[in-house]
């Protein structure tokens, strides 16, 4: 056998050479920083490619300025408005019929704000 196959990392039959861990101070997190301030879950939603055409539409218009937002906050964001927003959904018996009386709601508060 040549030295060259015991210093292989892909030899099997060689015992592995004992590592030193290395002390770590600080915690490390894979992935984004946490930004959210409360708990959270993660979940999948089916969106239609109109949908996801318009909130990327949404997200690169505002990309230039200052106060950019991504996808999931403009959609946590309108969650957030419809639950505060008090409106009566329990008569829709159809996503169409609750997107209707959605926007009902805001086009009347648009009006209102004229």
């Amino acid at each position: 056998m040549s030295s060259c196959l015991h210093q292989s990392p892909y030899n099997r039959n060689v015992a592995k050479a004992k590592r030193i861990p290395k002390k770590r101070t600080v915690s490390l997190r894979r992935g984004r920083p946490t930004l959210h301030q409360e708990s959270w879950s993660k979940v999948s939603v089916v969106l239609f490619d109109r949908q996801v055409a318009k909130l990327d539409t949404v997200v690169k218009t505002m990309r230039g300025s200052s106060h950019a937002l991504s996808r999931a906050t403009i959609i946590r964001a309108l969650i957030d408005g419809l639950l505060e927003s008090r409106l009566d959904i329990s008569h829709a018996h159809s996503e169409s019929e609750l997107s209707e009386a959605i926007a009902d709601r805001l086009r009347s508060v648009r009006r209102a704000a004229i």
